[in-house]
């Protein structure tokens, strides 16, 4: 009886937890900056990995989609190497 309580209790709290991360927003570069590409993606899955890669202010920016289910994009990573360009042009 005891640990049937200590699990709903462990329930309720795991419920009451939200791991929600605040949405990305584009930048300059970005596949959907200034809105939704005009062409969807029909051929690939929903779903789908979609990597993206440009240069921004000082560095190289490297962005994840995700294809959703009405075939736009969600962008749901974004790494910038501001060092890129530094250590690439000592070569």
């Amino acid at each position: 009886m005891k640990l049937g309580s200590i699990a709903c209790a462990a329930a309720l709290l795991l419920a009451a937890c939200t791991t929600t991360a605040p949405e990305l927003e584009p930048i300059p570069g970005s596949i959907t900056y200034g809105g939704q590409p005009r062409t969807k993606l029909t051929k690939a899955p929903v779903g789908s990995i979609v990597p993206h890669q440009f240069f921004t202010q000082g560095g190289l920016a490297r962005e994840t989609y995700v294809i959703q289910p009405d075939r736009s994009l969600k962008l749901i990573r974004r790494h910038i190497d501001y060092d890129f360009i530094t250590r690439h042009s000592r070569r």
